[in-house]
């Protein structure tokens, strides 16, 4: 719990130096992106703070997750379906995706710098940025076809 505060602190400082008011509502939404365990959607984000502020529409939301990855707080990660989900994990890391039920569970594993050197050499482009996903069936489906 304690470095969740401090992630939310962290954050909460950094939008202050953008100039980014915090609303209770933004306070809300950050709070709720950072204590998650899962890459939630702004529907999601919604259904889970509607009871706490019901005045609170999901353009609200899609705003505040527009300003926090401005503020580069979030990451957006699309895949292929109509609904972006957010990932506040900032950190170096991986997703695996269930085919089933589309969770996404983070992992680590060592950096793959040596891939954007590599393209960069091959292509002579200018790489920035990477991202992988690997794609399968969780535990919870497999047990599911098992039946």
């Amino acid at each position: 719990m304690a470095m969740e505060n401090n992630r939310l602190n962290q954050a909460i400082e950094t939008l202050k130096k953008t100039g980014v008011r915090m609303t209770p509502q933004r306070y809300a939404i950050l709070e709720f992106l950072l204590t998650s365990m899962g890459h939630p959607t702004a529907d999601e984000i919604y259904r889970a703070l509607e009871e706490k502020f019901p005045n609170m529409s999901v353009a609200t939301i899609y705003n505040n997750l527009r300003v926090f990855k401005e503020a580069g707080l979030v990451r957006e990660l699309t895949y292929g379906d109509s609904s972006s989900r957010f990932d506040a994990n900032m950190d170096s890391h991986y997703h695996i995706i269930c085919r089933e039920c589309g969770k996404i569970v983070d992992f680590e594993y060592p950096s793959l710098i040596n891939v954007e050197e590599e393209a960069a050499r091959k292509t002579g482009f200018r790489v920035e940025t990477h991202r992988m996903e690997i794609y399968g069936i969780c535990n919870t489906c497999q047990k599911e076809k098992a039946v």
